[in-house]
């Protein structure tokens, strides 16, 4: 009965074994190496952007429109009122 014992804990430490391996392989054949890139692939496009803010918030000679957005002409009212011939 005693080999009987050990067979089995062979047998079970080869299923172990064997499962391991399998449940490994599976892990790299769905998708874990994939999702790896993609999270690279993500963390250099968040650090691009963050540096472009930076750059872009640091700029000092930043031109900035303060009419930006604005459809109509404030000054009409102005250039009629100081040039009625027109």
């Amino acid at each position: 009965m005693g080999g009987s014992n050990k067979l089995s804990m062979l047998w079970g430490v080869i299923i172990l074994v064997a499962g391991l391996f399998l449940g490994y392989w599976y892990g790299n054949s769905s998708g874990y190496a994939k999702a790896e890139a993609d999270i690279g692939a993500a963390q250099d496009a968040l650090a691009k952007k963050a540096s472009e803010e930076a750059v872009k918030q640091a700029n000092p000679f930043q031109a900035v429109n303060p009419l930006e957005g604005v459809s109509a002409n404030p000054f009409e009212k102005a250039k009629k009122a100081l040039n009625p011939f027109e």
